[in-house]
């Protein structure tokens, strides 16, 4: 049997796996680990333990169980919550103000958690409801929350970037750094159709009256006051970062430090609170644990067998393909997978093959992993979101009010959808959207 069938037959095994319901790590983890059995012999066992190995001396690692337990304990103990009320006030009196100020706090949570998860939470809990009694439109608010969550795994501290960065071997510090312009820039867009709906029709998202708005000034000020915290921890733990007094990991430390003081200081800080916190960081950490190594594993065996170099050889030798029309093709495929499937089930099944044609490509710029590592993290912002199966569709329906129906949901998210395929592609017309921060910016590793 060829080199090529053997890839080939690997590549449908996996899928005939994922399609029976089997958790997207060990249906990988399972095919690489008999694919080097049957291919090497005994001796390949040893495989999946030097993956172990591998993981576990990746020093990045350690940011995502500090970011993960920070962006939960801020959500556990009501700091967000505080930072929305304080948004509802300053935003209120405007047309759509109260969209663009949850556009405002998806960004914010964004940069605290990075994950979509804790976003699409607080957004559908403590957005939603406020918007709902004050007359906003369901469909648009829908795709407000939905579009503004997806910005979590984007703007750093990006856990999805982290992940690509293990996977593709690139420095998560720079990865970060790219998705900065691309992440704004998508907000910044958000934030334009929503002024522009609600100004063409203001019954879409009426002003909050004057008589919710006045307030003693010792309660706007306690409200700025507790708004302001989840900002000093973002700028705390970023600038430390970016002047190099941090380190990647520290400062990572410094922000899940920072958020446990601030619960403290709020006296929100109880055993109930430890508990639910730990336990959420501790499943998501695992999960991209089991991930990664499953993802290691396999892209050992898959390369090993040339595979990248057999289908470099099929598009760009054999059918002449110019390398944007394959950066295309890639992205393309990438949408169709993200309707079934979620972002890092995506990530860890095409990046044996993905990641290094990307690297053999001649796309006549430099850094074109880290580029390439934005274009996939924004595709994953449409497959959120993409019907019949996006991941965040089903999350908003679980905890949206009754009011919102699922067809509301499906309705809602093309306008935001479009919007992520034009900043793709702006991305690839302007790579320097993405190249451009990491490559003035000096920080410590």
């Amino acid at each position: 049997m060829s080199y090529e069938m053997i890839a080939l037959l690997m590549f449908a095994s996996m899928m005939l796996l994922l399609a029976t319901g089997q958790r997207v790590f060990a249906a990988i983890g399972f095919v690489a680990s008999a694919a080097a059995l049957l291919l090497y012999g005994p001796g390949a066992i040893e495989l999946p333990f030097n993956q172990v190995f591998k993981l576990f001396n990746w020093y990045a690692m350690l940011t995502l169980p500090m970011f993960i337990y920070m962006g939960y304990i801020l959500a556990e103990a009501g700091i967000a919550e505080d930072l929305y009320k304080m948004l509802h006030v300053w935003f209120g009196r405007f047309t759509g103000g109260l969209a663009v100020g949850t556009i405002f706090l998806m960004v914010i949570i964004s940069a605290m958690n990075g994950l979509s998860v804790a976003g699409m939470a607080i957004g559908a809990t403590i957005a939603l409801p406020e918007m709902i009694r004050r007359g906003y439109d369901k469909v648009l608010i829908s795709g407000v929350v939905q579009g503004g969550s997806s910005l979590g795994i984007l703007i750093p501290p990006s856990v999805v970037l982290v992940l690509y960065g293990m996977i593709a071997r690139q420095p998560v510090s720079k990865l970060w750094f790219a998705g900065v312009i691309p992440g704004l820039l998508m907000a910044t867009l958000f934030i334009i159709y929503i002024v522009i709906r609600a100004r063409l029709n203001p019954k879409l998202a009426p002003t909050v009256s004057d008589e919710e708005l006045n307030m003693p000034f010792r309660e706007k000020l306690a409200l700025a006051r507790a708004g302001i915290i989840p900002f000093a921890i973002f700028f705390f733990m970023t600038g430390l970062f970016v002047f190099g007094y941090t380190s990647l990991v520290e400062s990572s430390a410094v922000g899940a430090t920072a958020a446990t003081i601030a619960a403290i200081a709020k006296g929100r800080f109880d055993w109930k609170l430890i508990r639910n916190t730990s336990m959420q960081t501790l499943s998501v950490s695992c999960m991209f644990m089991w991930l990664i190594l499953a993802a290691l594993a396999f892209g050992a065996v898959f390369d090993g067998l040339g595979a990248v170099k057999a289908v470099e050889n099929l598009f760009i030798r054999q059918w002449d393909l110019s390398p944007w029309t394959v950066i295309i093709m890639m992205q393309l495929s990438f949408i169709v997978m993200g309707m079934f499937l979620d972002d890092t089930a995506m990530l860890v099944i095409v990046a044996p093959l993905y990641i290094p044609l990307v690297k053999v490509l001649d796309l006549g710029f430099d850094n074109q992993l880290i580029w390439y590592g934005v274009l996939y993290t924004i595709t994953c912002q449409i497959a959120y979101i993409t019907p019949p199966f996006g991941y965040n569709l089903f999350l908003m329906r679980s905890l949206a009010p009754k009011e919102i129906t699922l067809i509301d949901i499906y309705r809602s998210i093309w306008p935001f959808a479009t919007i992520m395929a034009l900043t793709i592609a702006l991305v690839m017309i302007f790579p320097e959207l993405a190249l451009w921060l990491p490559e003035h910016m000096n920080v410590k590793g």
